[in-house]
């Protein structure tokens, strides 16, 4: 089916991150619903311990026993409304982390983001007296992954301004700010374990682009990982290996044809304060104050 074949194509792209994040989401959202469904009417009992597979335990031994929790919840949702505002969010935001910082780098916040949300969330329900009582719930959604995104950008650049409807252009410095505060809020509204999740995840999006623009990028963890799993799931045709004399080496370089390595350096990745540079003015003035040179530059980078 044409379907598949699409699903399929999309995630076989390595530029597609974005639509990879949203895609896996919307498609478990799509089984959960089904399951749902179809267990309701055959009359089984079993969406519960399906759907605990999936969400995010509070207390220590359902989280040893479902390990894999840590991020499986932060692509599952059950209702509408809530994976509609996430995915918006995601798709808005995540492209333009995605524009400045690359694919593997709007990865990496989603993830890190869901892991210091999930730790956020476990210590909170065990540490803290007043959740205490509450131990053994669960969380799911991807707001946690989605707020490091919202604060990643708006650290960034938080100058930079969105069409809001019936609001006009808004800052994305305040609607960070808004989304902290209905964290906040959540905490004192019957959804507690979900706002300390979304501040876990803000927390994680602000320390992210400090720690990148001071030359420390704490998502290479992640990128390693994606990359050995890629390898795993690639079939890349075995390489030719030749060996050249160290004499034949330096007869080529002394005729003017180095090594491929040799003319890789000669187009070298831009310097760490170049970028550093590039991503104050973008703080200051904006992406669109950038010249041609920079935006390349800038691209450059994200590839690293």
């Amino acid at each position: 089916m044409s379907v598949f074949n699409d699903i399929r194509t999309a995630f076989s792209r390595r530029d597609n991150a974005l639509n990879q994040l949203l895609l896996i989401n919307v498609l478990v959202f799509v089984f959960l619903v089904l399951t749902e469904a179809i267990m309701f009417l055959s009359g089984a009992q079993y969406y519960p311990n399906i759907i605990r597979q999936f969400a995010l335990p509070s207390d220590l031994p359902g989280l040893l026993r479902h390990p894999w929790t840590v991020l499986t919840y932060a692509f599952t949702h059950e209702k509408f409304l809530h994976i509609f505002f996430n995915l918006i969010n995601l798709y808005f935001f995540g492209a333009l982390v995605r524009e400045y910082l690359g694919d593997r780098r709007l990865v990496s916040v989603y993830i890190l983001g869901a892991l210091a949300g999930a730790l956020f969330f476990v210590l909170a329900y065990n540490l803290l007296p007043a959740l205490s009582p509450a131990l053994g719930t669960t969380v799911i959604g991807a707001s946690a992954g989605v707020t490091a995104i919202i604060m990643a950008a708006a650290t960034l650049m938080p100058e930079y301004q969105f069409n809001l409807i019936l609001l006009g252009p808004v800052r994305i410095k305040y609607i960070a700010a808004v989304v902290i505060v209905l964290s906040v809020l959540a905490i004192n509204q019957g959804n507690p374990g979900g706002g300390i999740a979304h501040i876990g995840g803000a927390v994680l999006g602000y320390i992210f682009i400090r720690q990148l623009r001071a030359g420390r990028d704490l998502g290479r963890p992640v990128q390693a990982v994606g990359d050995w799993v890629g390898r795993l799931f690639s079939k890349r045709p075995n390489l030719r290996v030749t060996h050249r004399t160290p004499a034949a080496a330096s007869v080529a370089t002394a005729k003017g044809t180095a090594p491929a390595a040799s003319r890789k350096a000669s187009t070298s990745q831009p310097a760490e304060e170049e970028i550093d540079l590039i991503l104050d003015k973008i703080s200051h003035s904006g992406y669109e104050s950038l010249s041609k040179e920079e935006k390349q530059k800038l691209f450059k980078a994200s590839q690293q």
